[in-house]
């Protein structure tokens, strides 16, 4: 049985969240219910982790491959299999999805089977968009992680989740047609075939890279999302309920990243070359605007949603910078921003569920209450904005020398953003947490119970390794960042790579 495990382990990864939700139709009792869907996403993590353990660093191709014909009248098979750049956001699937278990497990009392098996049915999706190996498979499991998202912002959400559920569906069905146009375009072009390797080794006409490459990148760009599609994420994350924030922000986002590394550079190295400039002034524009909104907000919610779109521009700067350490930490900061954004959503929601008010002002003084809460807070607050020991420093530090090679303006004005992350993080941590109780519910409330504090407890182990030991992470994508590279700069004549600095 271990051996089958072993040689089919994706395949057993994208499963168990399916048989999980096969067994919950059976369930009737909410305790049974919750025990359920932990058990199938801590399975999950486990097989996860057995990836992890079984993954060759020194190999830059595609591991763990499965495949079986699917279509065989238009080539397309049930093909999976994981490489340095996707493993890091299959294992960060697998961990936030059992916390968005526990951080619901009293939170959510409506509803809950149902509940439950949404968590199940996204968290399987994201695990099939991350490893598919053909781009009709990518595109339906795409398509799936949109209804799960409707359906837990619509249902469980804040007083505004309606307007905010339509605002994110037809966002996400805008940005699913073009990725449909995109991908139908790549398959007549790119010899009939859906297979994502084939894909990348064909030549494409300037003239087709151009156009297919814009439709790859404006579905990408809104499901970052990057400035200026960015308008449905505060509101999605004002309304969602906790777990919907953290899966959201947590790897939601990083499918458009994931989207630009897969397909955009490989299969489209020209017309990434040429699209570049503008994308990178817009990365840079994205991480100053979060940075300045997030400064202005009240509402705990929005200011970390709008931190996300300031964080979420690094990944775009590093991604389209073409050299080994933008990738590599553009890789290593879209893990970083799901642990830290996810956490701090976890915290917002740990205070929402006792209070029902996500506004600064409502609370105050709450060292002396929650002093529990308050150090995580705290630790979250200053990994947000990259303190070093901390893991989004490693992340920013690496896109910053990637950048430097570039544009020395461009890395001073991401810094910039920097000093803003700091400001807002601060500013919040001073408001919530220090001085005095602004109300008289906040002066009584209970610290974290076990659970709550067991919720966060992994997610503050990943802070400080990374921070502290970013080797096993950083060779892990090493050999795949590497390959990418070589294809991207090697396609491209090494322009992008021996370019010098300049503005």
């Amino acid at each position: 049985m271990s051996s089958i495990v072993a040689d089919h382990v994706l395949s057993w990864m994208i499963a168990v969240p399916f048989l999980g939700i096969a067994v919950l139709v059976f369930v009737r009792d909410r305790e049974w219910i919750r025990r359920t869907a932990l058990a199938a996403t801590l399975l999950d993590f486990g097989l996860s982790l057995m990836l992890w353990a079984g993954f060759d660093v020194g190999n830059q191709g595609m591991q763990f491959v499965e495949r079986m014909p699917w279509m065989p009248t238009f080539n397309i098979q049930y093909a999976v299999g994981v490489d340095g750049i996707s493993l890091p956001l299959v294992v960060l699937t697998t961990l936030l999805c059992p916390l968005c278990v526990l951080c619901s497990w009293r939170s959510i009392n409506t509803r809950v089977k149902a509940f439950m098996m949404l968590i199940l049915l996204v968290e399987g999706a994201m695990i099939v968009v991350f490893t598919a190996l053909d781009v009709f498979l990518f595109f339906m499991l795409w398509e799936v992680t949109m209804i799960p998202m409707y359906f837990l912002i619509i249902l469980w959400g804040g007083p505004n989740r309606i307007a905010a559920g339509i605002k994110f569906i037809l966002y996400s069905l805008t940005g699913s047609l073009l990725l449909l146009v995109a991908i139908l375009g790549l398959y007549l072009e790119g010899g009939r075939t859906f297979d994502v390797l084939a894909l990348a080794g064909h030549t494409y006409s300037s003239q087709a890279q151009f156009w297919i490459f814009l439709a790859f990148f404006l579905a990408f760009a809104i499901k970052m999302p990057m400035l200026p599609f960015h308008t449905w994420l505060p509101d999605a994350h004002s309304e969602a309920p906790t777990a919907g924030s953290v899966v959201l922000a947590g790897v939601l986002l990083k499918m458009g990243g994931y989207g630009f590394l897969r397909f955009c550079l490989p299969v489209f190295p020209e017309a990434s070359a040429q699209f570049a400039p503008f994308i990178l002034w817009l990365s840079v524009a994205a991480i100053l605007y979060g940075g300045y909104m997030a400064l202005a907000q009240s509402d705990l919610k929005k200011l970390v949603a709008y931190s996300s779109i300031s964080h979420m521009g690094f990944v775009t700067l590093g991604i389209f910078v073409f050299n080994h350490q933008g990738i590599q930490g553009a890789v290593l900061q879209m893990f970083n921003h799901g642990v830290t954004t996810g956490a701090l959503f976890l915290a917002v929601g740990q205070l929402y569920d006792r209070t029902h008010s996500r506004s600064v002002h409502d609370y105050g003084g709450l060292h002396a209450t929650m002093p529990r809460f308050v150090v995580l807070l705290c630790l979250f607050s200053v990994a947000s904005f990259g303190l070093p020991g901390t893991c989004n420093f490693i992340g920013e530090f690496l896109v910053l020398v990637g950048t430097s090679s570039e544009s020395f303006v461009k890395v001073l004005l991401a810094m910039g953003g920097i000093v803003l992350a700091a400001a807002y993080m601060l500013w919040m941590l001073q408001r919530v947490a220090f001085g005095r109780s602004r109300t008289a519910f906040a002066a009584r409330l209970p610290d974290l119970n076990w659970r709550e504090t067991a919720t966060m407890i992994p997610l503050v182990v990943m802070v400080f390794w990374i921070g502290l030991y970013p080797g096993p992470f950083l060779d892990v994508m090493d050999a795949s960042v590497s390959h990418l590279v070589e294809h991207v700069t090697g396609t491209l004549g090494l322009e992008v790579s021996q370019r010098s600095p300049g503005p």
